[in-house]
């Protein structure tokens, strides 16, 4: 009898085990580049396809490359704002078709590549429209842009190619500029918000309010998707956190320091609560700590100090540009990271290699095994 009760145990302690381990495996295929996802829709029909290439390149925006991160992402812009969840997936959309039409190179046109640019790009023309929600003409620059962000990238790519640098967002930056310069706030048909520097004086001072400084390190995140909302940033960082926890870990870092580089400039409180102050830092630190390099003490050095410089080169170039009233969009980060590459040459990651920080890391301790045989030999 006893025996018998100690088999039925132990099979339903391997029944429990199997169990968990399916649910456990089947999470583990929602997180990372979902690699098995791309074999299955080689047989899908193309709509499905563009909808999965488009939701890869709205991750892209935040460094990732999971569809469902895209999805979540997504979905959160369109919780926070219809008019704005509508505007990014026609921009992605737009110029994600074009890529296809062109004849991109197909894994970059799967990859999302040629989608996150465009996204950027509508997002921003919404975000920066006096002309207020549903306001159907702004369709035809948004779409024009998303378009253009391809003939850019195009144009951009043999140059940076030469010292193995992505394209990354300057594509979207050129447009949203020449885009703000070309109309103006009495425009007619597209009127746009001015901008104002972050290191403009405070009219009425107050005490600088700590749990404020809190919530815009979290929204510091979500700025990079023009999200200003509490509960959607959070959503945004469940979907970064989905691709990478070490990637969520530098998002957040990352902010924090340009919140900190913020402060010691006594820049605007409004750019320190809403979170401008921080989503360049956020972009950089994520950028050179976990996605274009090998994760190590040195590259983890180099991020905080990315994050640094992002952080106060967007506040020079914000109030440089701040006074025609034009934002510095991410111009800060991008630069930084462009600049930085090559003192890190030994932890680098061919741009074609760049996968979730988490298969770099299993990546760079097998080549470092591989070395060591080598020299054994």
């Amino acid at each position: 009898m006893w025996m018998d009760t100690k088999v039925e145990v132990e099979e339903g302690g391997r029944r429990s085990s199997s169990r968990w381990w399916r649910v456990t495996g089947g999470l583990l295929l929602c997180t990372g580049d979902m690699e098995h996802l791309d074999k299955f829709m080689q047989e899908m029909p193309f709509v499905l396809q563009l909808a999965e290439w488009g939701l890869r390149g709205v991750s892209r925006v935040i460094f990732a490359n999971n569809p469902l991160s895209g999805a979540l992402i997504l979905a959160t812009l369109c919780w926070a704002s219809p008019w704005q969840g509508l505007l990014g997936t026609l921009g992605v959309l737009a110029s994600t078709l074009t890529a296809v039409i062109t004849g991109q190179d197909s894994a970059e046109v799967s990859g999302g590549l040629h989608g996150f640019n465009g996204m950027l790009v509508s997002l921003l023309m919404g975000v920066f429209s006096s002309a207020g929600d549903w306001y159907w003409w702004l369709l035809l620059p948004v779409c024009l842009g998303s378009v253009l962000c391809i003939f850019l990238y195009t144009g951009l790519s043999p140059l940076l190619d030469r010292w193995d640098l992505p394209v990354a967002v300057f594509p979207f930056n050129i447009l949203i500029l020449l885009y703000l310069l070309c109309t103006g706030p009495d425009n007619p048909y597209f009127p746009h918000y001015l901008t104002t520097p972050p290191g403009l004086p405070e009219h009425n001072g107050t005490e600088l309010m700590a749990v404020e400084v809190t919530r815009g390190i979290l929204l510091g995140v979500g700025q990079i998707f023009a999200c200003e909302a509490l509960g959607p940033s959070l959503l945004i960082l469940g979907a970064v956190l989905l691709y990478s926890p070490l990637l969520v870990a530098h998002a957040l870092l990352g902010s924090a320091v340009g919140t900190l580089a913020g402060l010691s400039v006594a820049v605007r409180h409004d750019s320190l609560y809403s979170g401008l102050s921080g989503f360049n830092g956020a972009l950089g630190c994520m950028a050179i700590g976990e996605l274009f390099f090998t994760y190590s003490w040195r590259t983890h050095l180099f991020a905080i100090a990315s994050a640094f410089i992002s952080a106060y080169s967007d506040i020079a170039l914000s109030n440089l540009l701040g006074t025609v009233g034009l934002p510095a969009c991410s111009w800060a980060s991008t630069l930084t990271v462009t600049l930085m590459t090559g003192s890190l040459a030994a932890y680098r990651i061919p741009i074609g290699q760049v996968m979730a920080p988490e298969h770099n890391l299993r990546s760079r301790s097998e080549w470092e095994a591989a070395d060591r045989e080598s020299t054994d030999v």
